[in-house]
């Protein structure tokens, strides 16, 4: 059976669905506040957030998005009433947490609730802030063109475990539907299996 870990802000349930309905398998899912979830877990492959230094020529890495940069903002403050914000409009507040490869999502977790509490803002990945905000924050994108770090989703799994059932789930990522030609080729044949 195929496992796939995956970060906090990604919501890969679609790709799930569809590598059931190609597969006839569903896959095993392990989703994680673990930035790299391939260390220390029994998931043959992970949904990740890059750029991470930890992703090596040890790895295959398949980009599947871009994530829009972000900023966690009081819910009654002006920048929520406008809907729109960009740093130079943010210089002047108290930046409780900025995102990067090694950031722990508890801190975020911390850092948006003293926002809620009205106090200052964090900067992150938008569908991270999405996911994690509560009701006293307004998570909002910053404005292109601002310098503000943008982010991507890949799928990453080592090359030593490649495998048909990660190659089906990365032609999933891809768009591959039942109808496509790989999805009637099953049963599979000969390569490595995933691990269990």
């Amino acid at each position: 059976m195929l496992t796939i870990a995956f970060v906090t802000g990604t919501e890969p349930g679609k790709w799930f669905r569809r590598y059931g309905q190609l597969t006839g398998s569903e896959p095993r899912t392990i989703p994680s506040d673990d930035p790299f979830p391939l260390i220390g877990s029994e998931a043959d492959a992970a949904l990740i957030r890059l750029p991470d230094e930890r992703v090596t020529d040890e790895f295959h890495v398949v980009r599947c998005y871009e994530e829009a940069a972000g900023v966690a903002v009081p819910k009654d403050s002006v920048y929520a009433e406008v809907g729109e914000v960009n740093r130079t409009d943010l210089a002047d507040e108290i930046v409780n947490f900025t995102y990067d490869e090694h950031s722990l999502i508890d801190d975020l977790r911390t850092a948006l609730s003293v926002v809620a509490a009205n106090v200052g803002i964090a900067y992150g990945p938008l569908p991270l802030l999405k996911a994690l905000s509560k009701k006293q924050v307004v998570p909002l994108e910053l404005s292109e063109g601002d310098g503000a770090a943008s982010t991507s989703i890949a799928l990453v799994w080592r090359k030593a475990d490649d495998c048909d059932a990660i190659q089906d789930f990365v032609g999933i990522t891809k768009g591959r539907t039942p109808r496509s030609s790989r999805g009637k080729s099953h049963p599979r044949s000969g390569g490595k299996k995933a691990r269990r």
